[in-house]
């Protein structure tokens, strides 16, 4: 078992989900979040006064999939995530890593059942 965290645009997390339902991936959490990568910041214009915005809004999802859902799971991320033919910065990241249970809260089930 392994859980995927991708941090993407939130403009991608239409696309990103209707990728993951083609590849029967229907269970994921999602949150708001903000951070800065290689974008690091932007300086805008408020009320006529320069203002640098440092930390840029991003939703991130967090999804539980058995062993065999991990690459199909990568690229319909990929597939909805991605901004154009080659990406952007700022498109996001995808982090795998191991899961070691999963406990169904209504069942008691574990593993691979309860995901």
């Amino acid at each position: 078992m392994k859980l995927i965290v991708a941090i993407i645009q939130p403009t991608k997390l239409e696309a990103v989900k209707e990728s993951l339902t083609e590849v029967e991936v229907v269970r994921l959490t999602v949150m708001d979040c903000q951070g800065f990568g290689r974008q690091k910041g932007q300086t805008e214009i408020y009320r006529g006064t320069e203002v640098t915005i440092n930390l840029r809004r991003k939703v991130q999802l967090q999804i539980a999939v058995n062993e065999e859902f991990v690459e199909p799971t990568i690229d319909a991320i990929l597939k909805g995530g991605r901004t154009g033919e080659k990406g952007e910065i700022g498109d996001g990241k995808i982090f795998v890593l191991p899961l070691d249970d999963c406990i169904r809260i209504r069942t008691g089930e574990r593993g691979n059942e309860a995901i």
